[in-house]
């Protein structure tokens, strides 16, 4: 299998439950050819074998998660906070840092079975859904990657929008960012390591400049609004949904690590890189967004919830200074498209398994594809498209996160050598899935009263404010032990 793997640009599943054999296009073979002299990386979903994971620089995903969140996007999602759940700065801070110190844990974990199995996310997935339930966790990965994506393009549209005072369409802007991100995560591992490696310098010397520029104004904040439990719990799954994703990615970026290194590098470079700048970005998007509406030109430019707008004018002090580096934040977003494009060309390879034979990196063509119209259209309603999105991909990835974990710390004991390696794309040697897909369908019975969005509140919910996150955590933990027990008892499929 490595000797393939080396040789060839992908691999072809000749005959399900067969051993992979490797079949390389005609069509592809001398533009594959060309592209891996210039160092474009070809693996798609196959398993990296352990002579491969020859990488010791562990700080690498560290730089990947620092400059994915170090954007305009994080900054975002602390402004809801104040503007759309009516929370006090304070009171915004204390649910970003309370709540990432919790979720950052789970895709930081994650990440660190990269090394250790050298696969994807989505097909360690396997080894709890099966081979076919997995299929829809990896249709719901590729939403929230859409979702993502689409809310990465918006912000760096208005940003760079804002800059001409209207004279450049966000519409160009989307486009920019999109094309940056595809030649990036096109070339696969080691160009998306540089480029993560240097892309959160400018955005943090930036933000410093921001609140040097701001910081006067934050003195004074509008008198708090006491907080109530809809409010709270709304904003809380918010911020679930934003951090709890990445566990759907985390194992992407580290699969050719070395296995023999400390899991805990892995980790502690994972959750800082996730929580540093979600915290920190967040946090000062709650501070300026509440401060907006006492400093005029802040709230002019701050109309219709343009973030860009309000970053433009936070920076008019500075002039011309000022407009370049609210380009510059508006190229932050590249960063994360970047990864997350690199993560869904994976995705497709899981969702239908035998698009294993196309390369990987036509996947991050066809995401772009995806994203780009979608951008387009809905760039004028960023505010109730990403409340209503980041709180829907918590339900389901809460309940993901908590099946993935019971399978590996209790029926796996916590050991990688109790999985089959060889058995990641044969069916018949993989779970049937059943007690995943089980639990997380009647779990749903009761999550959805609890779920409060915009075109929904279930009866639960309208007492106890928005649940749909913390419940379907806690009945899956619940509903997944016996029913997988069950699965192994009457199949003999660990």
């Amino acid at each position: 299998m490595a000797e393939d793997t080396k040789e060839t640009a992908y691999d072809s599943e000749k005959q399900v439950g067969s051993v992979t054999t490797v079949e390389v296009a005609s069509t592809f073979r001398g533009w594959t050819q060309q592209l891996t002299t210039w160092g474009v990386e070809m693996r798609g979903i196959q398993p990296v074998p352990v002579e491969e994971r020859t990488d010791t620089q562990y700080s690498k995903i560290c730089f990947v998660f620092l400059s994915s969140n170090m954007n305009i996007l994080a900054f975002s999602i602390g402004t809801l906070g104040p503007v759309v759940f009516e929370l006090s700065v304070r009171d915004s801070c204390l649910v970003i840092i309370g709540f990432n110190l919790i979720c950052t844990i789970f895709p930081a974990y994650f990440a660190t079975w990269g090394p250790n199995m050298g696969m994807r996310q989505m097909v360690l997935a396997r080894y709890t859904f099966g081979y076919y339930g997995v299929i829809i966790p990896c249709v719901l990965n590729l939403v929230s990657v859409i979702g993502f994506s689409v809310s990465n393009c918006i912000l760096g549209g208005q940003a760079l929008a804002s800059v001409t005072n209207g004279h450049l369409s966000w519409t160009v802007g989307i486009v920019i960012f999109t094309a940056i991100s595809v030649v990036v995560s096109f070339c696969g591992y080691k160009f998306l390591n540089w480029y993560e490696r240097v892309a959160w310098i400018p955005v943090v010397i930036t933000f410093i400049i921001v609140l040097g520029i701001g910081g006067k104004h934050l003195g004074n904040p509008p008198p708090p609004v006491p907080p109530t439990a809809a409010s709270i719990l709304g904003f809380a799954g918010t911020q679930a949904g934003y951090m709890i994703t990445w566990s759907g990615f985390a194992a992407d970026y580290a699969s050719y690590l070395r296995p023999d290194g400390a899991s805990w590098k892995v980790f502690w470079y994972s959750y800082i890189g996730l929580f540093l700048p979600t915290v920190l970005l967040a946090c000062v998007g709650a501070a300026l967004s509440a401060a907006a509406n006492s400093v005029p030109a802040w709230n002019d430019g701050y109309a219709g919830g343009n973030i860009g707008g309000l970053l433009e004018a936070v920076l008019q002090p500075a002039g011309n200074f000022g407009k370049f580096l609210t380009v510059i934040l508006s190229l932050s977003v590249a960063a994360n498209l970047v990864s997350i494009f690199y993560s869904a060309s994976f995705n497709f390879q899981v969702f239908i398994p035998r698009l294993v034979v196309v390369p990987r990196y036509v996947f991050t063509v066809v995401t772009a594809a995806v994203v780009l119209p979608i951008s387009i259209v809905g760039a004028h309603r960023f505010y109730a498209a990403v409340t209503n999105f980041l709180s829907l991909i918590g339900y389901w990835c809460s309940a993901f996160v908590v099946m993935i974990l019971i399978e590996h710390l209790y029926f796996r004991s916590n050991k990688f050598t109790n999985y089959d390696s060889e058995a990641w794309n044969v069916p018949s040697r993989l779970p049937l899935g059943l007690a995943a897909v089980g639990s997380g369908v009647l779990s749903f019975a009761l999550v959805i009263p609890c779920v409060s969005q915009v075109w929904f509140t279930g009866p639960i919910a309208k007492t106890t404010g928005d649940l749909g996150f913390e419940v379907a955590f806690v009945l899956n933990a619940i509903l997944y032990p016996p029913l997988r027990w069950l699965e192994i008892r009457f199949t003999g499929r660990l």
